[in-house]
């Protein structure tokens, strides 16, 4: 099976993914172009992008095609994202996409046809490890663009079938001037940083459309109970949030939870945002099979986040104590909070 060169790659219209399959081109693999339909005439699914794909495939010689997942993604991506803000949870829509569709029915696709390989444009590394005697997920060499955080849902049983072919690379103009050699148009296209379903950030306006959120007006309250306001909705709020709640109080002001319940704002101050333990859920890991005794290792809690240091302990119930070296700030339910042990991700799971 090893012998089997044969790659499903991933195609978004855009350079990362492009110059991924000149690469791969470059080192022998033989290979297989697909474009996800996902949320049709979204920043990611629209006929512009479709033909790119297609086009930078044929000028490289090898096959496009579509696969049609838009009930799919609305079932484990958008779905999901609505269900995390009822229940004032703050989702990260592109770590389910990646582990329901891009590494989960993608693979599916890529078995049928025969393909032992499955690739996309993402920033990050894959190889064997001889001290934990299984292929591990690594870091990308480009920090700054590093998506390792978006990927730990993966299966760790997939890890030694996907290649990620700019995981090498310290800076994106490099992958930039690939594109250029090859006369791609999308070597200047500047890099989506939007949800793809709401590509004008306006994620309130979304659920109001699509999910009939109706603004519900409520206390905003301290943590001594006391009422400083009223908001106009939980959806429309974030942990760490500070402007936009029209109170004035000796000291700013920083959202920090939600009473559901009583359907009360938790509004604290500067030192009331950081949190010195918290629990996840939903745990997947991929160093190890088990985790029996504590674990020094350093946590992510957003993507944009820098790591710190913690002690991670399994509980019975299958959830992870998190245990900070130094307290941290801004802990948001829903978010992901992912384990490295220096370059190698752990494992991860959701904040409670």
């Amino acid at each position: 099976m090893q012998d089997n060169k044969k790659v499903l790659l991933g195609m978004s219209g855009g350079v990362d993914s492009s110059v991924a399959a000149i690469l791969l081109k470059e080192k022998g693999y033989e290979l297989i172009g697909t474009t996800m339909e996902l949320f049709p005439n979204s920043s990611c699914c629209n006929t512009e992008t479709y033909n790119e794909a297609k086009k930078i495939c044929k000028s490289l010689g090898f096959d496009h095609f579509i696969l049609n997942f838009a009930k799919e993604f609305q079932k484990y991506v958008i779905d999901d994202f609505i269900d995390n803000y009822k229940n004032c949870s703050t989702p990260n829509p592109c770590i389910e996409c990646n582990r329901h569709l891009k590494f989960g029915l993608m693979y599916e696709k890529a078995k049928e046809l025969g393909c032992n390989y499955i690739s996309t444009g993402h920033y990050a590394k894959t190889e064997y490890s001889e001290k934990y005697k299984r292929y591990v997920l690594k870091k990308s060499n480009n920090l700054k663009k590093d998506q390792t955080y978006v990927l730990y849902t993966i299966p760790k049983e997939l890890i030694e079938h996907m290649i990620f072919p700019l995981g090498e690379f310290e800076d994106k103009e490099q992958v930039r001037e690939i594109a250029r050699k090859y006369n791609f148009s999308v070597a200047s296209r500047p890099d989506s940083e939007d949800i793809c379903f709401v590509p004008d950030g306006n994620y309130k306006d979304f659920l109001e459309k699509k999910a009939n959120f109706k603004p519900r007006e409520g206390n905003i309250v301290n943590t001594k109970g006391e009422v400083l306001g009223k908001h106009t909705g939980l959806y429309k709020y974030t942990i760490g949030q500070r402007k936009g709640m029209g109170i004035a109080y000796k000291e700013p002001l920083f959202v920090i939870g939600f009473n559901i319940l009583k359907n009360e704002l938790i509004v604290g101050t500067e030192q009331e945002q950081y949190k010195k333990e918290f629990i996840v859920k939903d745990i997947n890991l991929l160093l190890f099979d088990e985790i029996k005794e504590p674990v020094e290792c350093e946590v992510k809690i957003r993507y944009s986040a820098k790591s710190a240091k913690c002690t991670i302990y399994m509980q019975e119930d299958n959830t992870i104590k998190v245990i900070m070296e130094e307290p941290i700030k801004s802990v948001t339910k829903g978010q992901s909070a992912v384990f490295y042990i220096d370059d190698m991700v752990l494992g991860g799971g959701k904040i409670c």
